[in-house]
């Protein structure tokens, strides 16, 4: 924190008294009218767009977003949810509405690592890979606090959950995440550390989790040895919402709330969402803290709330007006970014649609005409919001006739209202006999996976049980495509799905995520060819339940595409689109930059169709020496660029010292081999990549 914040900080809190103080290391601070404090509530919402605080753009969930591999434009999509976020901050506060889910302490983004596809909470993240993460993590932060030049952040960004943390939702309150060395500093740990050492992060968000024994929310190795001393964490530490009182309700290493709040700030957790930081006078008077701690701890987060601003009504983000807030720019970008965040798996040939040779349209599907498809979670409220039902009634008007039908329940699947299932799915095949063309949409929602406590149907409480289609949806499936029409499946989920049977008979699948506000438009638009898809996977979609190791072991082996060993459903980077793009004549040049070597890698990208498209160029790496490399190969260099028809731009990408580190077991990064090989080429090395998208990457070997 810079010096003169802090400075202006300890004044201000000198002037308090020890239960003043105190009370500022809660989430909900009280007012100090004698000082002119105001009442400040640190817990607000911004995974995808201002969330639980009324109306704002709402964009595709956090999965979405990482699927356009756009680290440039997910800085431009977090501005924007910065300057929602304080057009409605400065009207609350002028209407002295001070209260939850409104202030500018925002905590996003979430960087865990998606490390397996039962995870309810997954979507939230950027997906698998910890250099994806970490570069779209860093874009994220970046986007929120604004320029590090500016003498105030726009908005303070808070990384969360540190750390391993990916479940099981139903145990997270007691769960032990027991980890290597290796697998800390290789996988679980690298997006956190770019946050701080790159990204400035305002803030981090401890875990609900044990981690190797040890409470995150209060871990000397996580929050001193790591957080603070190796990577010079200069923000704020929160909690979990109610993760200290798990310490000796849950977690069982300590006996009282006095013990679990003591251990908390003592190891840096300067501020508790929850309610057992109200017994921090108590651990004072038995000598479990000290005042110093607590006054250090009231600086910090004073420090933080100057830092924004909010304490000088000259500031120019406090004059950001609230008709900016749902404006129609960021309503075009949330369409757009729905767009691009799209992936298109398989396409027969049927894509795009030929409106004027297709008179009857068939949209059935428990997700067709569903808001909270569009939502995932964390969400804000849209001023519209556009289902795919809606958006291809839109897009086609009186081109075509659209036949509906739900079809099945989305996850109800028992004996008792089976007639009333059966007479949806007998009005399904009638749609589908009676169109040219049958759109049908499965998948899941956010009140199926996603957080413990949040979801509205029980699902190992947000967890998935199995990757399969739930309740009646595959015998859906099935049935509509026995009648023998075209079928394109619009897939939304947060996870990946073994859509096994689709992928060997459905025409077309799309998937589409959790697309935001404008889900459907954005839908038409791609089905119809108005624009290509482009999305990426950022996750790799497995065959089978039963490949996957067990849920609660945190070893990352047999797990992701740098680990697994049988061959994906769809691999990670993968993704088609309407063009044809290739990847020529990589060029590879080594600099020194800043006393650093860097490999640049020239190539040129050629659009041979008359489509014009985004694409993601990737660069995979292999250590071809060291026991201790990862089994298959890394991301180490991607870009997104825009192709125009019959383009062939130059485009130039970076290499980075860290990409040709290994981790041993110990979690010493260095490197240890001459011998690399680079796979250069617009999705993933591996030999289902090449087989879906027919086309093979370049190799290139370099020796160091």
């Amino acid at each position: 924190m810079e010096e003169v914040f802090m400075n202006k900080a300890k004044q201000l809190v000198a002037q308090m008294d020890l239960l003043e103080k105190a009370s500022m290391l809660r989430y909900d601070s009280p007012a100090i009218k004698r000082l002119g404090v105001p009442a400040y509530n640190w817990w607000s919402e911004a995974l995808h767009g201002v969330a639980r605080a009324g109306v704002a753009t709402v964009f595709p969930q956090a999965i979405g977003m990482a699927a356009m591999f756009d680290e440039e434009y997910l800085y431009e999509i977090a501005d924007i949810i910065a300057t929602e976020a304080r057009a409605k901050y400065n009207e609350f506060a002028k209407k002295e509405d001070r209260d939850i889910y409104k202030g500018m302490t925002l905590w996003a983004p979430n960087i865990n690592i998606f490390r397996d596809p039962r995870w309810g909470r997954g979507h939230e993240t950027y997906g698998e890979d910890p250099y994806l993460t970490s570069r779209l993590g860093v874009a994220f932060i970046r986007g929120l606090q604004g320029n590090e030049n500016h003498h105030y952040w726009k908005a303070a960004a808070c990384a969360k959950h540190f750390a391993v943390h990916s479940g099981p939702e139903e145990e997270r309150h007691h769960f032990d995440a027991v980890v290597s060395k290796k697998d800390l500093y290789e996988t679980y740990l690298p997006a956190f550390e770019a946050a701080v050492t790159e990204g400035k992060v305002a803030g981090m968000m401890g875990a609900y989790n044990r981690v190797n024994g040890e409470p995150a929310c209060g871990s000397k190795v996580l929050l001193q040895e790591i957080l603070k001393e190796a990577w010079e964490f200069d923000g704020y530490v929160v909690s979990d919402c109610w993760a200290i009182r798990d310490f000796h309700t849950e977690h069982m290493v300590t006996h009282t709330a006095t013990e679990s709040a003591a251990l908390a700030i003592n190891n840096g957790c300067q501020l508790n969402c929850g309610n057992t930081y109200l017994h921090m006078l108590q651990a004072l008077n038995e000598g479990l803290v000290t005042e110093e701690t607590i006054t250090k701890s009231a600086e910090k987060l004073m420090a933080i709330r100057m830092k924004l601003g909010l304490f000088d009504e000259n500031c120019e983000y406090n004059k950001i007006p609230y008709e900016v807030n749902d404006c129609k720019v960021h309503r075009d970008v949330a369409l757009d970014v729905a767009r691009r965040s799209m992936v298109l798996l398989k396409n027969k040939g049927i894509l795009p649609l030929n409106l004027k040779q297709t008179k009857a349209i068939g949209v059935i599907g428990p997700t067709a005409n569903s808001r909270t498809v569009l939502q995932g979670n964390y969400f804000g409220t849209a001023s519209r919001y556009t289902t795919f039902l809606e958006g291809i009634q839109d897009y086609v008007g009186d081109a075509a006739r659209v036949y509906y039908t739900e079809g099945c329940h989305l996850f109800k699947n028992s004996m008792s209202g089976l007639s009333w299932e059966n007479d949806r799915l007998s009005e399904a095949l009638t749609v589908a006999e009676q169109s040219d063309v049958v759109i049908l949409c499965l998948g899941l929602d956010a009140s199926i996976e996603g957080e413990q406590g949040d979801t509205g149907n029980a699902f190992a409480a947000g967890d998935k049980c199995d990757l399969n289609l739930i309740g009646r949806q595959q015998l859906l499936l099935e049935e509509v495509l026995k009648i023998g029409k075209p079928t394109i499946l619009i897939l939304s989920s947060g996870s990946a799905m073994a859509i096994n049977t689709a992928q060997e008979h459905c025409d077309a699948i799309l998937e589409t995520w959790y697309p935001g506000q404008a889900g459907g438009k954005a839908l038409a638009q791609l089905l119809f060819g108005e624009y290509s898809p482009s999305g990426k996977l950022p996750i790799t979609f497995y065959k089978t339940t039963e490949e996957l190791p067990d849920f609660r072991d945190y070893s990352m082996a047999g797990r992701t595409y740098r680990y697994m060993k049988n061959e994906a459903l769809y691999p990670f980077g993968y993704g088609l689109n309407y063009a044809k793009v290739e990847v020529k004549d990589a060029v590879i040049k080594e600099r020194n930059i800043e006393n650093e070597i860097i490999y640049e890698i020239q190539l040129q990208v050629t659009n041979q169709s008359e489509v014009c498209t985004y694409d993601v160029v990737q660069v995979y790496i292999k250590d071809m020496e060291s026991r201790w490399a990862v089994p298959n190969y890394s991301l180490c260099a991607y870009k997104s660029i825009y192709l125009a028809a019959y383009d062939e731009p130059q485009i130039t990408l970076q290499i980075k010292q860290r990409a040709f580190e290994i981790v041993d077991e110990e979690g010493k990064r260095y490197i240890d081999s001459h011998h690399f090989k680079l796979f250069i080429g617009t999705s993933g090395p591996d030999k289902r990549s090449v087989e879906l998208t027919g086309r093979r990457p370049i190799i290139k070997e370099i020796y160091l």
